[in-house]
């Protein structure tokens, strides 16, 4: 069975929790440290904002570390694709490791980013250094020795841990991250390691299966191939042996936690998930974003903008209808910024558009992702010529001026662990409506910073759609929802607080705590 297979299947759905998903105002928790509190911490990752990016992955792998930067000394370790050789920034090898069945021989190296961050770098040309994506070609097809070229990665992880990288620095705990590195947690525990291990799911859907008999390639043993390890309907999971051998897993917010412990969003490992969670092994922890989310400061704007500022946010959404070939005016102006695929719901976002414009509201659209969504999106915006724009590809600058410039964010998604665009849009002005499910269930407050609707359905989601126009009719209801969702607390600094208390807890550490309001 092959992981593309796995991955792209779509998932059916059933009714999400009925949560308000309302921020709570606690007070914030200040950890005193000093450089002797500092535990190490290796992050390992297949992607990094900074270096390579195909979705939210990346941006939590650039942003946590750094934030929990100033409690731990926490460095990240990455495959050296072509794009991280090719970065720009010095490469120096600090180690190396030797082969291990099938799995060839590597160095590492160690990169250090401008503002202090360490990135480790695991160098094997013949399995990172092509053209293409971290998990496939250009076309979208994954590798296919994409097993081989992530349980390289793991790997490398555990000889870190063992002290067997050459490496004088040893991590006090590993946290790895979503299927490419499910088995980190398991070559620890082969090799007897008593380093504790966090493993954080971010999107259980993608589970990495390969076939029984690539076992011996990769080097898991026969005790790794049980129904209670990595066994996954008679193929082996490498997100399962996250899951399975890491000291507490995590996923991205609470809503999902649960969710995925149900059939409907357990993706067939609703049971083993369920069993976790009994142990009190299972925890969701909201996401965060990092602090460039300032519409007041930010350099991709067209006119920054603060609360009741208005005007600015006026001259963004000049240039999005511009940019998108929108008609000039001053009606409702919906987004969408999103991968282009089943899950994100974009189908119901299509089957809605007509009333949208037909309420005299607009529609732009950017991403990329499944050629034949994208050639749905290109067809309604030919549909409704100067009413829908549509660009198929993905930039930052863009994504920031359609959240600055919009007054709307449109998330039907069917599912959504997390997140983030509909944090970015609230810190910019944009209310998002949203599907109750997942991490939008537990950011967006309904009918105060957004729009929340139960059924992942056309008539539900036309629905908010139709609430969200009546209040574009009231500005002075629409600039009260503005400006409560611009003040959303969702900044890492924010939500590391959980993640710090759950290293606490493994590393059996205490520190000083205060509580200032």
């Amino acid at each position: 069975m092959s992981i593309a297979a796995v991955n792209t299947r779509p998932l059916s759905r059933l009714n999400p929790l009925q949560r308000s998903g309302a921020p709570v105002e606690r007070p914030v928790l200040q950890l005193r440290s000093t450089q002797d509190d500092k535990k190490k911490i290796l992050f390992v990752t297949s992607e990094l904002t900074d270096l390579v990016k195909t979705g939210g992955l990346a941006d939590v792998s650039a942003a946590l570390p750094r934030a929990l930067a100033a409690r731990h000394d926490v460095r990240v370790l990455i495959p050296g694709y072509r794009q991280v050789m090719q970065c720009g920034e010095p490469i120096r090898i600090v180690g190396s490791v030797m082969s291990h069945g099938d799995l060839p021989a590597c160095k590492v190296g160690r990169l250090d980013m401008p503002d202090g961050l360490i990135i480790y770098v695991v160098i094997c040309p013949e399995l990172y250094e092509r053209d293409g994506l971290p998990y496939g070609d250009e076309h979208g097809n994954d590798w296919p020795d994409n097993p081989m070229r992530f349980a390289r990665l793991c790997m490398v992880a555990a000889d870190i841990a063992a002290c067997t990288a050459g490496i004088r620095w040893t991590p006090d705990l590993v946290h790895a991250h979503d299927w490419p590195t499910g088995l980190t947690p398991a070559y620890m525990h082969w090799r007897s390691l008593t380093t504790p291990s966090v493993f954080t799911i971010h999107n259980l859907a993608y589970q990495g299966n390969i076939d029984m008999s690539q076992r011996r390639a990769l080097g898991i043993p026969m005790e790794g191939c049980g129904p209670e390890r990595m066994e996954f309907y008679g193929a082996l999971s490498l997100l399962k042996a996250g899951i399975a051998y890491a000291n507490r897993v995590t996923t991205v917010s609470a809503t999902y936690a649960h969710e995925i412990t149900t059939p409907a969003f357990g993706c067939g490992m609703e049971g083993f998930l369920s069993l976790k969670a009994r142990q009190g092994l299972l925890s969701g922890l909201l996401n965060g974003i990092d602090e460039s989310w300032e519409p007041q400061s930010c350099q991709h704007l067209i006119s920054p903008f603060g609360p009741h500022d208005w005007a600015g946010k006026r001259a963004n959404a000049a240039h999005v209808r511009q940019l998108f070939g929108l008609d000039e005016g001053d009606g409702p102006l919906f987004s969408v910024v999103s991968r282009l695929v089943h899950q994100k719901g974009i189908d119901l976002t299509i089957a809605v558009a007509e009333t949208i414009v037909e309420r005299g509201g607009q529609l732009a659209i950017l991403g990329r992702g499944e050629p034949l969504i994208e050639d749905q999106v290109r067809r309604l915006a030919e549909r409704f010529p100067g009413r829908v724009g549509a660009h198929i590809g993905f930039n930052e600058t863009d994504a920031r001026r359609l959240f600055g410039g919009s007054d709307f964010l449109l998330m039907p998604s069917r599912y959504e662990p997390c997140g983030l665009s509909q944090m970015y849009a609230q810190r910019f002005a944009s209310l998002p409506i949203a599907h109750r499910t997942g991490g939008l269930a537990d950011s967006i407050d309904d009918g105060v910073t957004g729009f929340l609707f139960d059924d992942a359905t056309v008539e539900s989601y036309r629905h908010a759609v139709e609430r969200a126009l009546a209040v574009h009719q009231k500005p002075q209801l629409l600039n009260a929802m503005r400006c409560r969702a611009m003040s959303g607390g969702f900044f890492w600094s924010h939500a590391i607080e959980p993640y710090d208390r759950l290293y606490q807890q493994l590393l059996g550490g205490r520190r000083e705590v205060t509580a200032t309001i």
